[in-house]
């Protein structure tokens, strides 16, 4: 008799993933304290993502203003029950914006009206690989040192003591804007202070952007073990439930140090490849460029459970555009010319529909490890008069005229068994 695929796909997950530890957590459960979170219950979070970029920011620093639309996102999150809320609060440069009162307190009364009505739902933070010379405004809290165990200084954090020594990546993004050294004090100090700040709002997962990059120096991943360490050790008493969730984009399949994963769960763009006999068509495929997919190497999670494969999240990425838009680029990351989300971003209604069932279903299929993450709201890049602003998969209203309609497929997709 043949199986149904949903339960060749359970089947595969036991098989791909084996729990060293009991978990009594029921399989729809969202529970999970200090001592870490089980495999059911981060697949049953994993399954339930969205991408919601800077629904957590109220931003002066935005030159075309914050992301409206904060009670109809609201509303989708209670709409579709999503649980765990992707990239909801970071920053890209503009460090100054850390200090401003308003900042910090809009996120913390947003996760506060979504918490009234659903406790679980987790927001992530992202720490990205950029610092400018803005974060010379910013002085170093006490805390900060305490939880690096150091001693205390009055002092701000020094730009010039965040960078590669030997000048590496030093203006990679602009003069005074640069990929920060992960081996430097003074990167790890900061990296802690934007976790704690953003675990004070109610965050509770962290994103920590392309770590090859920020970890240029760092090969054998020893300083980000030393920093992960320390900042796992200030979760258990700055976070809601004493847990930080970390994940981060793994071109090498992983972090992993003598068989332990520093991460709880991979990430990485879909990495979507074009149909050049078929305009603007596109499709998934395992082995395309540096895709993720069958590659999330696994270890001892950080919640003490055996995995072979890591639970990972796969999601429309934004990077810019080529310098062909419109045009077949099958050799690189780009989909026509545009990156993920501005791709998917200018497909007509139906096919967007389409194609994200096609790609939830494609994942789920393909690795019992993957997850897509929804979209949700995330930046559009401007590509020779195309795209730009900000992509809203919410469903089109009067209080969202900007919304694409993504909504309600997102929620009868998540509905399914």
């Amino acid at each position: 008799m043949k199986l149904p695929a949903y339960l060749m796909t359970i089947g595969l997950l036991l098989l791909s993933c084996s729990v060293a530890r009991k978990s009594a957590a029921p399989s729809k459960s969202f529970y999970f304290n200090r001592s870490g979170i089980s495999l059911p219950v981060l697949n049953n979070y994993l399954g339930r993502s969205v991408t919601m970029t800077e629904f957590l920011t109220v931003d002066p620093y935005e030159i075309d203003g914050p992301y409206p639309y904060k009670e109809d996102d609201i509303r989708l999150i209670k709409n579709t029950g999503a649980k765990f809320i992707g990239r909801a609060i970071y920053r890209w440069g503009r460090e100054g914006a850390l200090m401003t009162p308003d900042f910090l307190e809009q996120a913390k009364k947003l996760i506060g009206r979504v918490h009234a009505f659903d406790k679980d739902v987790i927001f992530q933070a992202a720490i990205f690989e950029i610092v400018t010379r803005e974060v010379n405004k910013i002085p170093i809290p006490g805390w900060v040192f305490k939880a690096m165990d150091l001693a205390p200084e009055t002092r701000h954090f020094r730009y010039e003591q965040m960078l590669n020594p030997r000048g590496k990546m030093v203006d990679h993004w602009q003069k005074g804007s640069s990929v920060p050294d992960i081996t430097q004090q003074e990167t790890k100090l900061w990296f802690l202070f934007l976790a704690g700040t953003y675990f004070n709002t109610g965050c509770e997962a962290l994103h920590l952007g392309q770590t090859a990059l920020i970890g240029m120096a760092d090969p054998d991943l020893h300083h980000w073990k030393f920093f992960i360490d320390k900042l796992r050790n200030y979760a258990r008493t700055a976070t809601r439930r004493g847990w930080v969730l970390l994940d981060a984009h793994v071109p090498a399949g992983g972090m992993v140090v003598n068989d332990t994963s520093l991460l709880d769960f991979n990430s990485f763009p879909l990495r979507i490849k074009e149909m050049p006999d078929k305009p603007q068509q596109a499709l998934l495929e395992k082995g395309y460029l540096d895709a993720l997919y069958g590659r999330s190497r696994g270890g001892i999670t950080p919640s003490g459970w055996r995995c072979t494969s890591l639970p990972y999240l796969v999601e429309f990425d934004n990077f810019g555009c080529s310098s062909t838009p419109g045009r077949s680029t099958i050799t690189n990351h780009f989909i026509w010319g545009y990156d993920e989300i501005t791709w998917f971003y200018l497909q007509p209604e139906a096919y967007r529909k389409q194609w994200l069932q096609y790609a939830y279903h494609w994942v789920r299929s393909q690795d019992p490890n993957g997850f897509l993450q929804m979209p949700v709201s995330r930046v559009v890049s401007l590509c020779e008069g195309k795209g730009g602003g900000k992509y809203r998969g919410n469903t089109r209203s009067a209080t969202n005229p900007d919304g694409l309609n993504v909504e309600e497929t997102i929620k009868e997709l998540w509905k399914e068994p």
